[in-house]
């Protein structure tokens, strides 16, 4: 039978066997559609000798002692994409899990390709295809039966043995230390924290008038607030294409607002229109001089554009020689500045990056290896030039 936690002392006692293992399985199901603020609806999680469900929802449920074994240092927390699953917890506790192991992450530097799915790398790895029929499933009802229970609890159940052979195999070549970057990553808070000042940026803004840029700022950062504080979703506050034409337009009125296309009849008369005015009227107000402006992009010098594509092309080479998806190599504009001679601490120019594709891409820049066609094999090899 399944294991389903759902009184204090049960979890409590859960942890406490939990933390005399190196490590722990951890994965959630949780729901978004409707809030802003994920909901975990399951905790699973299992070490080496059992595996469990932890039902968060459960009547006066205190999760303390599971956050708590979430900072044990001595026991390694392993997850599979772990960016949403980190967050929830950091939402929750206001502490990141650490230390912390995504074999999502170590997949790219074993071979397996970019953002490998949980489901293929088990196929892969232990030949076991897994039961996804309850991918839709609804998990914030009650009460789950069994078979939804073991379901879910297979999620971390066969991510043991991916870990072990992730971890061997790491060991085996030598790359333990290239996921540091992805791990500090994960476990910074400050990559849980939106400023929102900050979220115009994501934006798709297609001016670069600055009165402009300022009224997204102001808007993004008051929808943000918002959603926040209503616990909605941001679309069901203002959708981005409504806030980019409210703040191109920069109605003074409740009736230019309503006049703007894609404005539901009436809005500009609710709580969240005369809010916008008022917002609006703020940043109108100011002093232009403190308007937002676009960061000038890096422009590639045309005498560099030629050596950029190479560099592109030595990146596919070199990462299915090594084994190591292209994207935790490097990216396009790390290309374009190591190319243009613009980035002196370029990541690529240190570390087991510069092993795997720096020292080649210098090589490549000073003309002492080239490229040529291999009919025999279909293939571009590298070759030294003379």
């Amino acid at each position: 039978m399944c294991k389903f936690i759902q009184s204090t002392q049960d979890l409590t006692d859960l942890c406490k066997r939990l933390a005399e293992h190196p490590y722990v399985t951890v994965d959630t199901e949780f729901i978004r559609e409707k809030t802003y603020w994920p909901q975990v609806c399951l905790i699973q999680i299992a070490s080496r000798d059992e595996a469990a469900c932890i039902d968060p929802l459960a009547d006066g449920l205190d999760l303390r002692p599971f956050f708590d074994l979430m900072q044990n240092e001595n026991v390694v927390k392993v997850f599979h994409a772990a960016h949403q699953d980190i967050e929830i917890f950091y939402n929750l506790s206001h502490k990141t899990p650490a230390p912390v192991f995504d074999t999502q992450a170590a997949a790219m530097v074993c071979g397996f390709g970019e953002s490998v799915s949980y489901q293929n790398l088990v196929q892969k790895l232990l030949g076991i295809e897994l039961d996804k029929s309850m991918r839709f499933t609804d998990w914030s009802r009650r009460p789950l039966t069994e078979k939804q229970i073991k379901y879910a609890q297979a999620d971390v159940t066969h991510l043991r043995d991916v870990y072990e052979k992730m971890l061997e195999t790491l060991h085996e070549n030598g790359r333990t230390d290239w996921l540091k970057d992805d791990i500090e990553r994960l476990t910074n808070p400050a990559t849980y924290e939106t400023d929102p000042l900050e979220m115009w940026k994501r934006l798709k803004i297609n001016s670069t008038d600055r009165r402009t840029l300022a009224l997204c700022r102001a808007l993004a950062a008051y929808r943000e607030e918002e959603a926040r504080r209503l616990n909605r979703p941001r679309k069901h506050i203002m959708r981005d294409e409504i806030l980019i034409e409210i703040a191109t337009n920069a109605p003074r009125t409740a009736e230019e607002l309503n006049d703007l296309r894609g404005v539901p009849n009436g809005f500009a008369n609710s709580r969240t229109g005369r809010e916008i005015l008022v917002k609006i009227h703020d940043v109108l107000a100011a002093d232009p001089s403190t308007y937002p402006e676009l960061p000038k992009p890096f422009e590639l010098p045309r005498h560099a554009r030629a050596v950029a594509k190479m560099l592109k092309l030595l990146l596919m080479i070199k990462s299915a020689e090594s084994g190591v998806a292209e994207k935790l190599i490097a990216n396009f504009d790390d290309l374009d500045k190591l190319a243009a001679d613009k980035d002196a601490n370029s990541p690529l120019l240190s570390g087991w990056r510069y092993e795997v594709f720096g020292k080649f891409a210098e090589m490549l820049k000073a003309g002492k290896i080239g490229f040529a066609y291999n009919p025999q094999k279909c293939r571009i090899d590298l070759i030294e030039t003379k």
